[in-house]
């Protein structure tokens, strides 16, 4: 596979670590944490990868032009974004035509106040205001859901 990848909030590279050993093209991953980036830095010596491109801050920031990633990986991170719509313009912007956004979040539980959360209705409502079709569901854990949306236009 040689694709271009962006783990959006990449955190310790739980994703872009193994993404990166299992693909030929770029992967890029974005976090506004320098400090996690620093131990994906480390991960990536270690495992010897030259295919992790660390980025610091925000979407503006990333050095791909337009409609030049695949896929877009965004775990546990879309719920802290307010407003949520000009970061999924800027997704979309980014895929390919026909490129695909992976979203994992935890479901929102009652009066809970542990933190924003966003339902999954709520997630697919957004993605679709922003040309991002949902086209599979999955519940990995029953308090999680995982969406995949491609870009439709």
């Amino acid at each position: 596979m040689h694709a271009q990848l962006l783990d959006f909030g990449a955190g310790t590279g739980y994703f872009s670590i193994p993404v990166a050993k299992r693909t030929k093209g770029k992967v890029y991953a974005l976090d506004i944490d320098a400090a996690m980036l620093e131990i994906i830095k480390e991960k990536v010596l270690k495992e010897q990868l030259t295919n992790i491109v660390p980025v610091q801050e925000s979407m503006e920031e990333l050095c791909s032009p337009d409609g030049t990633i695949d896929m877009i990986i965004a775990s546990l991170v879309l719920h802290e974004i307010r407003p949520l719509g000009p970061l999924l313009q800027q997704m979309r912007n980014v895929l390919k035509k026909e490129g695909y956004l992976i979203c994992l979040e935890l479901m929102p539980k009652g009066n809970s106040d542990k933190g924003p959360r966003i339902t999954l209705e709520g997630m697919e409502l957004e993605m679709a205001k922003y040309g991002l079709k949902v086209t599979e569901k999955f519940f990995p854990v029953e308090s999680l859901y995982m969406l995949v949306a491609q870009n439709t236009n």
